[in-house]
């Protein structure tokens, strides 16, 4: 209503929801949203009471399920703290999900993954907003963990037999402000270039979409630089 203009009333909205089967509505204020006038639809006849109990029935179903009608000392997940969320357990899983999900586009001459056996006497950098950036690896709504838990990729290859530099050649992820004389000379004096890109919520989250994939800022010229 308010900014596709699809419907013209609240009540409009209420019912061409209810239709739709939506049955939980994120209010953008207590006092005036859609659902409010559910009521007044049905009391209109715009939707039936069947209709409206088939709506609430399942998202009921699901509070039960998950225990917000219960008293707290039955619920199960108030004795969990940090303990058993961030256990060993728990983290190695969370490791395996992130190996499993990695997507490698391309891998010429088969350079990943890199053999520790190979890498003595090698000189690596890690170059790039997000090589040792903790703030921006975070997509939004993601929860804040633990520093001690936080493996920069900067972090995470120095635990290798390998002698590691580094060079951010711009501090944050828009890149207004690049440094390539750090980038190059880095990546020059290095058998091995990792280089980490994105955006991250400083350039998008809910709300914030883009308009374009390019990469923010000089982040391409960075790119070039160090592979060139």
């Amino acid at each position: 209503m308010l900014g596709h203009h699809y419907t013209r009333t609240f009540l409009e909205t209420a019912v061409a929801s209810m239709n739709a089967g939506c049955n939980l509505e994120l209010s953008y204020g207590i006092r005036n949203n859609v659902f409010m006038h559910i009521t007044q639809a049905l009391a209109m006849g715009n939707i039936t009471l069947q209709m409206l109990r088939d709506r609430v029935r399942p998202l009921f179903y699901t509070r039960m399920r998950l225990g917000e009608f219960d008293p707290p000392a039955m619920n199960p997940y108030s004795t969990l703290d940090l303990s058993v969320v961030q256990s060993p357990e728990h983290r190695n899983l969370s490791l395996e999900a992130a190996v499993k999900s990695f997507v490698l586009l391309k891998n010429v001459q088969g350079t990943l993954p890199l053999q520790a056996q190979d890498l003595p006497g090698k000189r690596l950098t890690v170059v790039g907003p997000f090589a040792d950036n903790p703030r921006v690896l975070f997509g939004d709504y993601a929860p804040v963990p633990e520093p001690r838990y936080i493996y920069t990729p900067r972090r995470g290859l120095e635990m290798l037999p390998v002698n590691v530099s580094f060079a951010a050649g711009c501090k944050e992820p828009r890149c207004q402000q690049y440094s390539r004389a750090e980038v190059v000379a880095a990546a020059g004096a290095a058998d091995v270039v990792v280089v980490c890109l994105g955006t991250g919520i400083d350039v998008e989250t809910e709300a914030k979409d883009r308009k374009d994939l390019s990469l923010p800022g000089h982040q391409l010229d960075l790119l070039q630089d160090a592979v060139q």
